[in-house]
Formats: C-alpha cells, structure tokens, sequence
C-alpha cells in the first residue's frame, strides 16, 4: 500500500492528535497574551503603550506572511510548525528568565509579542496548508468546522483562565504556561501526528524565495476565482471592523460602562461562534461552498445593522450571539474552497497571501472607523457597515467565477 493512502486511511486518528496538539498550543499563548495584554494595561495605564503592543503583534505576521508561505511550500509543514511553536516556546522562556531576575522592563514585552507574531506568520499557512494532505476533501469541511469551534473555546475560556491566573501568580510564572503546553504539543506532533512531505517540498528547490513568490502571484492571476475570491475578502474584512472593535465602545456609551456589559457581549459572541462550529461541522452546509457564504455574509450585514439600532441590551446580546454564529458558517467553507480547488504545490503561498489579508484589513479599517467614531455615533457606522455588508454579499451570490469554483466537484 502506497504509504500517503495508509496514512490517508488512518486520517480520523491523525488528525485527533493534530487538533489536540493546536489546541494545547493555542490555549497556553492565548492564556500569555491576555496576560501581558493586561500586565500592560495595569502597569502604564496607557493608550500608547497598549497600541504599541499591538501593533508589534500584528506587523511581523503582515509582513512575513507571503515569505512564510512560500516556506510552506518548499519546507517540511509538520516540521515549519514544530519549530515555529519551539521558537515561540523558547524566547517566551527565555523572557520568563530575565523577568525571574528582576529586569521586568516593558519593551521587552513589546519584543516577546513581535517574536510571538512571527511564529504565528510562519505556522498559520502551513496548518491551513497541511490539512488537504490528512482530511478526505468530503471530511475538510467537518474538521475545519471542528477545529472553528475548538478555537472558539479557547476564545471563551482563555481570558477567564489568564485574569484567574494573573490574580493569583506572577507573570513570569504564567510564562512558563505556554512554555509547557508548546512541549507538550510538539511532542505530540513529533511521535503521534504523521504526514507525508508534499511533492514540492520532497524535491531539490531549483528556483530561488523570489521566484516561488512570483509564481504564487501568477497563479492567482490566472485563476479567476482567487483574484475575486481576495478582493471580496479584503472589502469584508474592512467593513466588519466597527463590529468586531467598536462595539464594546459602543455598549459603554449607549448602555451603561459596567464591566458585566462587556464581558456579556465577548461571552455571547463566543459562545455563538462555538455553536456555529458545530453547526457547520454537522450541516457542512450548502452544495455550492458560496451559497453558504452568501447566507451568512447576509446575515452578518443585517446583524451589524440591527447592532446600531437596537435600543434594549437584551436584543443587542441576541444579535451579537447570531453574529458569532454565522462568522464559522461564513469561514469554513471559505478555507475549504481554498483547501480544495488550490493545486497542493501552492497552498502554502496562497494561504500566505489569504493571511496577509485577514491580519491587515480589519486593523485597516480601524485606521479608518476609528477616528470618525469620535465625530460620528458608532450605531450610525454600525448601519452603514451593516448595508454594505449586506449588498457585498448580494454581489458574492452573483459572481459567476466564484459560484462555479464553490460548485460541487
């Protein structure tokens, strides 16, 4: 028996240990990054420390994501993964050291969350590239709708596990959190998880870093549907940016500053986004992969809509819930459509490209909504972005090259 079709056999318990290894290793960084989120805040009380920080955890990904694609391409993507998670694992311990020593200066945070972004721009295309070589494409939609939900909880449960943590230890000794669960995950990946290396990969590279990216920009170029596929993706990432920032702003000025308000909305969303995981993986949802994405980008438009004109807190949570249902509705099928249609060669770049979109254009938007919400009420925004959302879905259900790529095989 061919090697890659045993392992292809056995692929439920594969990707078992494969899940179970991301999510160990997403849980402890999560965990450390609410923790030196919030170590910042109580430490300078400043908005420019804090933008600082974020900025420093979002350019690194930005930038490398099309290098660390084409790597996911040309390299090992079990072995990118193992080492981006030993990277990550090793300056978080060497900082848990300094910090140990009494050399708690805050820009060396600042350098621990650039270090962190880089390990997550190189380990991001190659996990959504390495999925189509160990799921059957009949299953990818299960799976990535079970791994949505999986991020989810953690999402849920990762802030109350940090804040719980942050009261009770020193954030040195919730650095050595994440330092165990990257062990922990990269020895499950290094004795249990099997893949076999992809064709590109398994051969001598005769083309240079340049080359590789050049090609990936040209098979975009000549496949329709990657060209439409990105700028829909870069427009919807925009204009979603008031709902996913704005709208805790919004609740303190419109219905009361109490912490319980905020926390309710983060623990509607995510709970919702929990059950929307589910609900994909189980539905796998429409024929065409674009009619699901159309169903539920238009549910998002008028879920953002209702978000700037619903006047009761109650209702406000009910759409806040809905909307983090749809959001796993609207992103598996769109992975799975990219898992499915891009030759195997190019995953990892075209994934690169797709991450350098998703990381860049909210943090965009913001540059944009951000300003005007201190000029403009954030419902009007919320109305505005709402319709838009809407309409841009109408024009996804009508693009005929995307229909055709979303079609059943």
């Amino acid at each position: 028996m061919n090697p890659a079709d045993h392992l292809m056999g056995n692929w439920k318990k594969n990707i078992i240990f494969f899940l179970t290894s991301q999510t160990i290793s997403l849980f402890g960084s999560s965990i450390v990054q609410y923790a030196i989120f919030w170590y910042i805040t109580l430490a300078t009380q400043s908005g420019a420390m804090m933008t600082i920080y974020i900025i420093c955890g979002f350019i690194p990904t930005f930038i490398l994501s099309p290098l660390s694609g084409v790597w996911a391409d040309r390299y090992n993507r079990k072995l990118l993964i193992i080492l981006s998670d030993a990277m990550i694992a090793l300056v978080t311990l060497m900082l848990a050291v300094v910090f140990l020593m009494g050399y708690d200066a805050i820009w060396l945070l600042f350098v621990i969350s650039a270090v962190r972004a880089v390990g997550t721009g190189i380990q991001t295309p190659a996990v959504g590239a390495v999925l189509p070589q160990i799921v059957p494409k009949k299953m990818l939609t299960k799976v990535n709708g079970i791994n949505g939900s999986l991020q989810s909880l953690i999402t849920l449960l990762s802030p109350m596990v940090s804040a719980a943590l942050l009261t009770t230890a020193s954030i040195e000794m919730i650095f050595f959190v994440d330092v165990i669960t990257a062990v922990v995950a990269i020895l499950i990946l290094l004795v249990f998880f099997h893949v076999q290396v992809h064709e590109k990969a398994s051969k001598k590279q005769i083309t240079s870093y340049f080359n590789d990216m050049k090609q990936g920009l040209s098979y975009i170029r000549t496949h329709g549907f990657l060209k439409r596929f990105f700028l829909f993706f870069a427009i919807f990432f925009v204009l979603i940016a008031p709902a996913a920032f704005l709208t805790p702003l919004q609740v303190s000025r419109s219905f009361g500053s109490e912490v319980w308000r905020l926390t309710a909305i983060e623990v509607a969303y995510s709970v919702g986004m929990i059950l929307g995981g589910g609900i994909i993986a189980s539905w796998r949802g429409f024929a065409n992969k674009v009619h699901t994405m159309v169903f539920s980008s238009l549910v998002m438009g008028a879920c953002t809509f209702a978000l700037g004109t619903i006047p009761v807190f109650w209702i406000y949570l009910l759409f806040m819930a809905v909307f983090g249902v749809v959001m796993p509705i609207f992103n598996t099928p769109a992975t799975v459509l990219l898992q499915e249609k891009v030759e195997e060669n190019y995953l990892g770049r075209i994934f690169g490209v797709f991450g350098m979109i998703s990381t860049s254009m909210m943090p965009i938007g913001m540059l944009v909504f951000g300003p005007i919400a201190d000029v403009i009420k954030i419902e009007w925004l919320l109305v505005g972005t709402g319709f838009l959302i809407f309409v841009l879905g109408i024009f996804l259900g009508r693009s005929k090259v995307l229909l055709k790529a979303g079609s059943p095989a």
